[in-house]
């Protein structure tokens, strides 16, 4: 995927590294658990964390995929997350000041106002409201470099990190899959926080392979 750089994080803020980090998000706007992560690394960005993120588009569906099934990919119109995950690849590739706005109002558009996906109208409807040319997304679209772009990303990060689900955080040869549990609720500091833990984890404490709590008490 194609970085989103921002950076220049105040002292105040909590910073477990000196050096800016880089890594790599995957997401699917259907998951409740992306929406969660990609929320703490969008608030996180905003309040100058010193990351560099990219964002990488994966398809839960492909991964549902039977053997004696084709892949999603070949018949994109049948799938309720695809027009989505395309709209946002090409924000991110070519209007990368407005990815970030677009991405959180995706995720809320499914989790936040119920609204469908995979219905153009109301994606074209985000995307104008964050100031990004819907109708040129879409003609983009239509000549299906996104959508190899989305499964080209997708198999990358199936075949080089053994990806099967969203949210995976993979920096270097190191990934793992993350849920977490609340939302940043706007809140720059707590999200740099949260994701600092988790990467500090991935990358200091890599003999950690599961840790999940068997009761939530909320």
């Amino acid at each position: 995927g194609v970085a989103v750089p921002l950076s220049g994080m105040t002292a105040t803020a909590v910073s477990l590294r000196p050096e800016m980090t880089d890594f790599t998000v995957t997401w699917d706007y259907r998951c409740p658990f992306a929406r969660n992560a990609h929320e703490h690394l969008i608030e996180g960005l905003r309040a100058g964390a010193d990351w560099n993120v990219r964002f990488r588009p994966f398809s839960l569906s492909q991964v549902h995929v039977a053997d004696d099934e084709p892949d999603v990919w070949e018949r994109p119109e049948t799938d309720s997350g695809l027009v989505a995950l395309q709209a946002a690849v090409v924000v991110r590739d070519r209007y990368p000041e407005r990815f970030l706005d677009v991405h959180e109002a995706l995720f809320a558009l499914r989790h936040d106002h119920g609204r469908h996906l995979k219905d153009e109208t109301e994606v074209r409807a985000v995307l104008a409201d964050q100031g990004v040319d819907a109708d040129a997304v879409f003609a983009d679209i239509a000549t299906g470099a996104p959508l190899a772009t989305v499964r080209d990303e997708h198999t990358a990060a199936a075949d080089d990190s053994d990806v099967w689900g969203v949210p995976t955080f993979v920096v270097g040869d190191q990934a793992v899959f993350v849920r977490l549990m609340e939302r940043p609720r706007g809140d720059g500091r707590v999200a740099t926080r949260v994701i600092e833990r988790v990467l500090t984890l991935l990358t200091g404490f890599p003999e950690l392979n599961e840790f999940k709590h068997t009761s939530l008490k909320r």
